[in-house]
């Protein structure tokens, strides 16, 4: 996510800093970002760091760490800023911001991201599918923002709802990483199974019973039919994609399941709603991670 949406940015002329590990910055700072999108391929000219304190005095911050790393990356960050500073969330998951405020106190704006991409080398960022996000409420700062991506060519809309947009984004990583990880296939291979998509239908039926009961409007979802029609346009549009979960399992990287899946096991118990299919693929990653 920081690569891609960093990268655009820097294309378009804004002073970035990526902060990454050392493989990633030495690439970057020797041979520039190179951008193998959709659209065009391209290296951009970007500055990059292995520091943490590169991030002091920055205006606006693309918080992009696996869910994982919240609390301890909002605390390093947090004396680092100036007042005002923006710290953006582009991260899966729903309760992003309500860690990181937790941890640090710091000012969080939440972000849906609707991208597929991944990093096949050091300084290289591969993007297969779609690059759109959505901000919210409409403030000052959320239009401030959506200028910024859009002068960069990313399509940025604000909507009213951005806890459903959250939920809604979910339930796609629900419906597809999982099974995309354990099973090492790319999207499209999952819409043309008829197995995994009975599996696909299981799961967004048990999200879908836990957003109601918590109160949550989807967007665009109206029940359970319409939420496996979405799952599997989505997977369709994006049939050359290899979930983040998978990306992290092949890695050996621990994988953000417990925002994921697991979140929707926990939150299910919470309101008394049974999730059997997504506590299911929560637990055999969590397994194949080597950490339950």
């Amino acid at each position: 996510m920081g690569g891609y949406f960093g990268g655009l940015l820097a294309r378009a002329g804004a002073p970035v800093t990526m902060i990454g590990r050392p493989a990633f910055v030495e690439a970057v700072n020797k041979n520039g970002l190179f951008l193998d999108t959709l659209q065009f391929q391209e290296k951009v000219r970007v500055q990059a760091s292995t520091e943490l304190s590169a991030a002091a005095g920055a205006e606006i911050i693309l918080f992009c760490v696996k869910t994982t790393d919240n609390a301890s990356t909002a605390r390093q960050l947090a004396p680092l800023l100036a007042p005002g500073a923006l710290v953006v969330s582009l991260q899966n998951g729903v309760d992003n911001v309500e860690q990181i405020r937790a941890a640090a106190n710091l000012e969080v704006l939440p972000a849906v991201v609707y991208v597929a991409a991944s990093v096949p080398e050091p300084g290289e960022i591969k993007h297969v599918g779609r690059g759109d996000l959505a901000l919210g409420p409409k403030t000052e700062n959320t239009e401030h923002l959506a200028a910024i991506f859009a002068h960069a060519g990313i399509p940025c809309r604000i909507t009213d709802n951005i806890v459903g947009e959250l939920w809604t984004k979910l339930l796609w990583n629900c419906a597809l990483n999982a099974i995309s990880a354990l099973g090492r296939v790319k999207y499209g291979q999952i819409a043309a199974s008829a197995d995994a998509r009975q599996v696909v239908q299981s799961l967004v039926e048990e999200f879908v019973v836990v957003a109601h009961a918590a109160g949550i409007t989807l967007v665009g979802v109206e029940d359970a039919n319409a939420a496996f029609a979405g799952a599997c346009k989505i997977a369709t549009q994006m049939s050359g994609a290899l979930s983040s979960t998978a990306q992290d399992m092949l890695r050996g990287k621990r994988t953000e399941i417990d925002s994921l899946n697991g979140y929707i096991s926990r939150r299910g118990e919470e309101l008394g709603v049974a999730t059997p299919i997504n506590h299911a693929l929560y637990t055999m990653i969590k397994l194949a991670e080597g950490r339950i």
